[in-house]
């Protein structure tokens, strides 16, 4: 399955109900789970090993166990949020162990004027960083999202659904391509 991942934690958030989308738009077979990254504490060295907090060990044993992630991140200062951010740095370690390594992602958000250019960008450089593949192609930036919502937070454009269900097929191809036996 897909480890779905939002960097918002705004309860009608733009990005998580792309997750939702997402999630109906799946090639047949394949399930997206959705993590909430509320409970995970801000990363402290000191809290590695056996003092790792359980919010933490559930993300990271969800991630190794998942065949890829999807990663929905808004902008926050032309860049990605500190919640997604640190939840990373808490997945990453140790850089060994990190279930992270070789793990399949795919990258989509959506935000204002320029979409999520500019925090896709920086989210890709952390991922290479740690060894996860990123799908390469689509590069899916939704900007609007105002127009593209409706006061609910369903999606209600049509474009920007094709383009959320030509990402997830090209993330089960990237998953096959990478892993074969799955």
């Amino acid at each position: 399955g897909i480890l779905g991942i939002s960097g918002s934690l705004r309860k009608n958030s733009w990005n998580t109900s792309l997750l939702r989308v997402a999630a109906k738009e799946l090639p047949q077979g394949m399930k997206l789970e959705v993590f909430n990254l509320a409970a995970i504490p801000m990363y402290n060295a000191d809290m590695e090993g056996a003092s790792m907090p359980e919010a933490v060990v559930e993300f990271k044993s969800k991630i190794a166990s998942s065949d890829a992630l999807l990663i929905a991140t808004p902008e926050y200062n032309y860049s990605i949020p500190g919640v997604l951010k640190n939840a990373i740095d808490w997945a990453s370690r140790t850089m060994k162990d990190s279930p992270l390594n070789g793990k399949p992602v795919a990258i989509v958000g959506v935000g204002g004027m320029m979409g999520t250019v500019r925090a896709q960008l920086h989210l890709r450089q952390i991922l290479l960083h740690n060894g996860t593949m990123v799908l390469p192609k689509p590069e899916v930036y939704i900007a609007r999202g105002w127009e593209k919502f409706d006061m609910h937070g369903n999606l209600i454009d049509e474009e920007a659904r094709k383009s959320i269900r030509t990402l997830v097929e090209s993330l089960h191809a990237w998953i096959v391509r990478l892993n074969p036996a799955v």
